[in-house]
């Protein structure tokens, strides 16, 4: 029964969290210092882990359709697709709830364990909206940009490895790019980053903001949000697959 017990804690937060805020002027500008901290700073590790992913795709598409019977377009077409539909979504969403999300439940359960929060509360402050809100709004905003910019990323990683390979050369490989594209990948990507992008800013600051004890606790409840945050996307990703491909 505790899971149900969590479940209904956590609406009730989210329920906090939206409710209309105090000072509209005060969330742009915490909006702004999120969308730099959480957003703007895995800029660099999005796009070195992706620029290496479609590099490695693409080798091992490469060295698996060396028959000659299969055209070599095939891996570039390969290596877009699975950048579009896996990698740069649902494993980047992955990687991103270890380091974003350990980050906000780190921050909030800090706040928490040295009574900041309860000062808020005594000033009259909604501490959930005003802590939490501007971290859900910054992830789900850069969620969509890091999407793309791990495409990008990975389809010049192939086209870097791809030709080094010596099987496929690069006109091949971009005319794999532009083969047989599906539009609707993309936008079922985006939508699936959203719903990611929402699971990596709620669920680390739900179990950040009800850590009871001191550091050791904060630790724990980092752990747990990235353990709970990275089952939570799987299952996200399976649903959508279910509902959007039907």
């Amino acid at each position: 029964m505790k899971v149900f017990s969590e479940i209904g804690s956590y609406f009730l937060l989210m329920y906090r969290v939206f409710s209309r805020p105090e000072k509209s002027r005060i969330y742009w500008r915490q909006l702004l210092l999120e969308i730099e901290k959480l957003g703007i700073h895995s800029l660099g590790i999005v796009a070195i882990i992706s620029v290496f992913m479609g590099g490695i795709i693409t080798l091992q598409l490469t060295y698996n359709m060396s028959n000659p019977l299969m055209p070599t377009y095939l891996v570039g077409l390969g290596n877009r697709d699975t950048l579009i539909l896996e990698f740069s979504c649902t494993v980047l969403s992955l990687m991103l709830a270890g380091k974003v999300g350990s980050n906000i439940a780190s921050e909030i359960g800090s706040m928490r364990v040295t009574e900041q929060i309860d000062s808020l509360e005594l000033m009259g402050v909604n501490s959930a909206s005003f802590l939490i809100l501007p971290k859900i709004i910054a992830v789900v905003f850069i969620s969509p940009i890091l999407f793309i910019l791990s495409v990008f990323c990975g389809i010049i990683g192939g086209l870097i490895a791809g030709p080094l390979s010596g099987i496929v050369t690069v006109a091949t490989y971009m005319g794999g790019i532009r083969t047989m594209f599906v539009p609707f990948f993309v936008t079922f990507s985006i939508i699936k980053t959203l719903v990611f992008g929402f699971l990596i800013a709620t669920v680390p600051a739900y179990q950040g903001y009800n850590v009871q004890g001191g550091a050791l606790e904060v630790g724990r409840a980092s752990t747990r949000s990235v353990v709970n945050t990275s089952i939570l996307i799987l299952l996200a990703d399976l649903i959508l697959t279910q509902l959007l491909f039907k």
